[in-house]
């Protein structure tokens, strides 16, 4: 007898679920070729279904050439949906097996690397106090779904469909040239701007064609560690700079790298911002040393006291900085869309090692943003997060003062985050632990510390959160701080 689950509380229809059910099941071939499928009667008693949402699940398996329909017999399998398939092969017992060598096939081990983990049902926490996750009330669904429809016209189809090789869309290539880089005061031609698929694998790229072992890499601390994990698997020469509440600090230290990390606009993690001075002598020393630097410019729109910073890019006069910026904190961390803006050379090349791992990011999704973009409905979006965010943060600076004064935090005026000094004798991770136990979660700044000391700091994120959760949930949290304290 056939088994199949269908659960009511998933957001898929039960006819569409029963309909996969079956079809993976002849895909798996657990249903025999010379057997009949049970009649839509008796399947609908067995699974306490409507007898009707079997009858329509059968008929779009039959349309879709799983099934092939008898006269007087019933639905049987059509084995040609099977034609081609390799046989499943017999598998030894593990006993009998000699369990692979993987340590010494293995060249890199980047499981074991620390990295940031967040719970994938973050949202199902009452107060997910996240850094990097938006709210999704914000999305701007109906914008979206009307770009996608169109992107999906014949036309548009007949346009990305086809193997684009390492090319992008050039109407985005356009919006990002005309649109997003002269918010930050940067200017580019096409020949200057590579689609990525996020931040991610624009900083990837960078790194595997500017570093190698004996290169020197240079980067805050404490920083961005997806960052850090990417430069150590490609050099050990890694240099620390330390950073204040201005930001990156440029000096001497400097003076032997040769691809320097920096995060200018709202410094990752602390949310510094780095004052026009600075940037200027950080430029003038990748000028005088002959280095190169990735500016990651992610956040740089949420100012809530004063107007964004220009990019440190907007400065750069003689092509050292090579920009990356990401639609995440502003649109869809899952949508996996950035852009990297560099000296055509570098971009010919990143192009090249691009096209040897994915080819580029898929056409459809890259004409849905360029449509998004050219109707002005970012503009829209981001007029609309800068007010929600701005109300977060107020909200949030006065919970913290009123509910955790015994935290301490560098003047802050934006990002989407706080970088809070917990006072001494907090165990953090028992703090963390009983907070997920009251539907709050918060994140340990430890993990930013790439020198392994211990931090002494919080990170706690407010897009992910509504506004008038933000109080109650400090409020919460508050209270199991005595609980979380160390004895002395």
């Amino acid at each position: 007898m056939l088994l199949f689950h269908l659960d009511p509380k998933l957001p898929e229809s039960l006819q569409r679920q029963l309909r996969e059910q079956i079809a993976n099941a002849i895909l798996d071939g657990q249903i025999p070729l010379n057997k009949a499928l049970p009649s839509s009667r008796k399947l609908a008693d067995e699974l306490k279904i409507a007898r009707n949402t079997v009858v329509l699940a059968y008929d779009q398996l039959l349309d879709d050439g799983y099934l092939i329909s008898k006269s007087r017999s019933g639905y049987f399998v059509n084995a040609d949906v099977l034609e081609g398939r390799a046989e499943r092969p017999m598998r030894l017992n593990d006993i009998d097996a000699d369990p692979m060598p993987w340590e010494t096939l293995l060249t890199a081990r980047p499981s074991r690397q620390q990295s940031i983990r967040k719970p994938t049902d973050w949202h199902r926490y009452e107060y997910p106090f996240v850094y990097g996750q938006l709210d999704p009330s914000l999305f701007p669904t109906q914008h979206w779904r009307e770009c996608s429809r169109d992107s999906l016209s014949v036309q548009a189809i007949r346009s990305w469909s086809v193997d684009h090789f390492s090319e992008d869309d050039p109407l985005l290539i356009e919006q990002i040239r005309t649109r997003l880089l002269p918010r930050r005061g940067v200017w580019a031609k096409p020949e200057q701007i590579l689609i990525t698929v996020g931040t991610q694998q624009a900083l990837w790229t960078v790194a595997q064609l500017l570093l190698k072992p004996g290169r020197r890499f240079g980067m805050e601390h404490p920083g961005y560690v997806d960052m850090h994990n990417i430069a150590s698997l490609l050099t050990d020469d890694i240099q620390l700079l330390p950073v204040d509440a201005q930001g990156m600090r440029p000096d001497d230290s400097l003076s032997d790298c040769q691809l320097v990390y920096v995060t200018p606009s709202h410094q990752s993690p602390t949310g510094a911002t780095m004052p026009l001075e600075r940037r200027r002598q950080l430029l003038d020393l990748a000028e005088m040393n002959n280095f190169l630097i990735i500016e990651d410019d992610y956040d740089s729109e949420t100012n809530y006291q004063s107007n964004p910073t220009p990019a440190l890019k907007s400065l750069d006069r003689h092509d050292r900085v090579i920009y990356v910026g990401s639609l995440s904190k502003t649109l869809s961390p899952g949508l996996r869309l950035g852009y990297m803006v560099a000296h055509p050379t570098l971009i010919r090349e990143a192009r090249a090692i691009r096209r040897l791992m994915l080819r580029h990011p898929p056409t459809n999704n890259q004409r849905a943003l360029a449509l998004f973009l050219e109707r002005g409905y970012h503009d829209v979006l981001l007029r609309q997060i800068h007010r929600t965010f701005k109300l977060r943060w107020q909200r949030m600076s006065e919970a913290l003062q009123t509910h955790l004064p015994g935290f301490t935090t560098a003047s802050n005026i934006g990002g989407t985050s706080f970088w809070l000094k917990a006072p001494e004798g907090l165990d953090f991770r028992k703090l963390q632990a009983l907070a997920r136990k009251q539907s709050i979660l918060i994140e340990c700044g430890d993990i930013h510390y790439f020198d392994r000391a211990c931090s002494g700091y919080l990170r706690l994120g407010f897009s992910a959160i509504e506004e008038d959760k933000i109080e109650p949930g400090l409020e919460r949290l508050a209270r199991l701080l005595p609980e979380a304290m160390r004895e002395r």
